[in-house]
């Protein structure tokens, strides 16, 4: 190891060890599961915002993005942020403010199962033990990409072993999130936002230097056929533009339907201590994801003119998801500040990474203790019981991630999008109508997360190999169906009771 992958070590190490802390510190202000899980709904304005958004992108915003980018242009990593830019500000619109008030009402509830539950007073706990099932389903494997992609950064960077870097990954990740519990994950995930905030700076303002400025950046672009277009993307093995038509851009569109189904950032909107202060939350956090979003995807254009003006390889297939990390790389090769600086680069990729996984772990071992365990054994009444009971089961469904995650090999970015679709059609459409249709019953609602749930895989599996017209996201289908076997049964079954729709305006009748 020589001296400048020592001062990336010291960037990453100091890093780490402050995540620690700050699980430490919060660990001292939970006393009690609903502290644990949603920090006793104590969520600053900012915390809250940035906390969604940075559990929000995950390694996809630093890795994934940048090299869609970089192989085939602007288009279809545009139009996926598109996309995303308008899920994240119609959800904090509609959405953020609505949940945080309804589970507030409804039995305060602190989960998004416990909020299904009690909004359609299912005794029967069948709506309880499928919504819990269904995160733990599409979280355990989310969380092992996270750990995976941690993994293979240390792995890469340092040449030590897979498993050990992994492992050592997901020990800090466990720690300071047993520890602190959501206010830990949330707190970390601000400081996490802004050190992915950094390393994109950075990044950007280097790599366009390198590549001889702003001017050659773009006109390498612009000399690619379709590289530049939003409406065609680059064919590296033709040198050609291939067209992105109008169903491709609607299915990629419909990455933004994902939001209203996803638990880690409905539990942010829950968790705000005043309501009133969301719409301050929804500016910073629209603001962050669009420009987010926007200088991930010209790194991607940066990267390949750098590539053009050999200043690195180029990068095929998965390997232009490294871009980022080879920039640094270079980086660090220049002298000792600028060293620690690539460093800063690669914490913001390990943060990116753990603010997600942080987040899954909180939603995922909340599914077992409280809504699956705690519907056999009664715990609640037992503060100290409870709070280790959560512990254990985040230690537990940890520990199954990182055997997921043993394989090196083991894929970090095909099962996100997968995860997303599945809970964006079992839980969004769900939510939407909970929040906004009286007339929704239980009926409906399980009928709603089942049918969604299994076409994500009918329509992965069977329908979207068929290719052509029926090639598109899974979540756009599997969403829409969701919605009318909600409505269908609904209909088609009794009426809620006046409890319910009593209790439905209540909420609707709060002033904003």
């Amino acid at each position: 190891m020589d001296k400048y992958q020592i001062c990336i070590m010291i960037s990453i190490g100091v890093y780490l060890i402050g995540m620690l802390v700050v699980g430490a510190i919060c660990s001292k202000k939970n006393n009690s599961a609903d502290d644990f899980y949603l920090g006793g709904r104590q969520l600053g304005p900012i915390v809250t915002a940035m906390s969604a958004e940075a559990s929000d992108m995950s390694s996809w915003l630093l890795m994934g993005l940048p090299g869609v980018a970089y192989l085939s242009g602007i288009c279809d990593a545009g139009w996926t942020a598109i996309g995303l830019a308008i899920g994240t500000y119609v959800n904090w619109l509609i959405v953020a403010k609505k949940i945080r008030q309804y589970t507030h009402v409804c039995k305060n509830s602190i989960t998004i199962p416990d909020f299904f539950s009690n909004r359609y007073r299912d005794s029967s706990n069948i709506i309880m033990a499928l919504s819990a099932a269904i995160i733990l389903i599409f979280f355990v494997p989310y969380t092992a990409s996270g750990f995976a992609a941690c993994g293979k950064l240390f792995s890469s960077l340092f040449g030590v072993d897979y498993l050990t870097a992994m492992i050592i990954s997901a020990v800090v990740i466990v720690g300071y999130t047993a520890l602190g519990g959501f206010l830990a994950a949330s707190t970390t995930d601000l400081i996490q936002s802004i050190v992915m905030t950094v390393a994109l700076i950075i990044v950007l303002v280097f790599g366009v230097h390198v590549a001889g400025g702003l001017y050659n950046v773009i006109a390498n672009a612009k000399d690619l056929p379709g590289y530049f277009s939003m409406n065609a993307t680059y064919a590296l093995q033709t040198n050609t533009a291939a067209p992105y038509g109008f169903i491709t851009k609607l299915s990629t569109l419909a990455w933004g339907l994902g939001y209203f189904g996803m638990p880690h950032i409905l539990l942010r909107f829950m968790a705000i201590n005043d309501h009133n202060k969301l719409k301050l939350s929804r500016r910073i956090a629209t603001v962050w994801v669009v420009i987010s979003l926007a200088v991930a995807i010209f790194i991607g254009v940066v990267g390949l003119a750098m590539t053009n003006v050999g200043a690195i390889e180029f990068l095929e297939g998965s390997a232009s998801e490294t871009i980022i990390v080879e920039i640094s790389s270079l980086l660090s090769r220049i002298g000792i500040v600028p060293a620690l600086l690539a460093g800063v680069i690669l914490a913001g990729i390990l943060a990116s990474t753990m603010s997600t996984a942080d987040s899954q772990l909180i939603a995922a071992s909340s599914a077992v203790s409280k809504n699956i365990f705690g519907i056999f054994v009664d715990i609640n009444n037992e503060p100290k019981r409870t709070m280790a009971m959560a512990r254990i089961t985040l230690l537990v469904i940890a520990v199954i991630a990182a055997i997921i995650a043993r394989n090196p090999d083991s894929s970090v970015f095909g099962i996100v999008s997968f995860a997303w679709a599945g809970f964006g059609a079992s839980f969004g459409p769900v939510v939407l109508f909970a929040l906004f249709w009286r007339r929704s019953n239980r009926y409906g609602a399980i009928a709603g997360m089942i049918s969604g749930g299994a076409m994500v895989f009918i329509w992965k599996y069977l329908i979207k190999p068929m290719g052509g017209i029926w090639n598109i996201y899974e979540l756009l289908p599997a969403f829409i169906v969701a919605c009318l076997f909600i409505v269908v049964v609904s209909l088609l079954t009794e009426a809620p009771s006046k409890e319910i729709t009593d209790e439905f305006d209540q909420v609707r009748a709060l002033k904003d």
